[in-house]
Formats: C-alpha cells, structure tokens, sequence
C-alpha cells in the first residue's frame, strides 16, 4: 500500500459538487493500493499514520501524533498512486490492485482506524472527486508499507 499523506488545517471531498466528506485539523491520506497488499499492510499503514509524530509540540517540534492533537483523518483513495511513469509517456497502472480489492482494503484500513478512536471522513471509492485542502506547514510525506516478509 501506498500513501500520501499532508498535516492540514481543514480539507474536504466533493463529488459532483457535494462535499462527501470533510475535516478540520488533521490529516488528509491519499491511499493507493496494489496487487498483493493484504490486511496486513493496512493494519501496519493504520498504525504508522495514527502514531507518526508530525504535528507541533508547543516548542514548534513535530513531536505530536494524530491521536496526541485529537485529529480527524480525510481517506481519499486514489489509484494512481500505483501508476508507474517510469517508461513511455502513458502511466501503467500494472501494479494496481482489482477493484473489488482495493475497495475492501481501503473500507478495512478505514475500520481499523476508527476502531483507533479517529474521527474519519471519506471519499466515494471510485469516483471522479474534487480535494480541497489547506496543507498545514506545508508538511507532506510518502509512506509505502514494507516489502513482503519485513517489519
């Protein structure tokens, strides 16, 4: 699996110019997922993203966690993350997960961070969205779950 994720402020979806799903402070998770990515990946992603410490302590230090600022998360899935531009001019999309399993893997990683105690709003799997978002900092970074057989 693979994520990107941003700090923001406030971000929301649309779809068909209704919001979906919207967040104050938080963060906003765009999730990719790929062929052979199990539950596994999505409890180790889960868990990365609520525990990872990139929100300002008091002293301006990024020693804060999702949890610790009492954060709400914003799952977007986007499939292109699986995209592959490294030969020709036309992403290959090869490495992507079926459809009815990346959709049981991004409602599965959604559930488990609920169960985590975040308030999660989402995107329409599937459909044709519009993210808006203020990025907080900026701060953004790439997360990929670990090959198979680590961590």
């Amino acid at each position: 699996m693979k994520a990107v994720i941003q700090r923001v402020s406030s971000a929301k979806v649309e779809v068909d110019g209704k919001s979906v799903g919207a967040i104050g402070r938080g963060t906003l998770v765009l999730l990719g997922v790929e062929k052979g990515d199990t539950d596994r990946d999505a409890d180790w992603l889960t868990e990365k993203i609520v525990g990872l410490r990139f929100f300002e302590d008091g002293f301006g230090k990024m020693n804060l966690s999702l949890a610790d600022v009492q954060g709400e998360l914003l799952v977007v899935s986007q499939f292109t993350l699986a995209g592959n531009c490294s030969k020709g001019r036309r992403p290959s999309f090869d490495t992507a997960a079926p459809p009815e399993e990346a959709n049981r893997l991004y409602e599965y990683f959604v559930a488990k961070t609920r169960e985590l105690g975040v308030p999660v709003a989402t995107g329409i799997f599937q459909a044709n969205m519009q993210v808006t978002l203020t990025n907080d900092g900026p701060v953004t970074f790439i997360l990929q779950t670990p090959a198979r057989g680590e961590g």
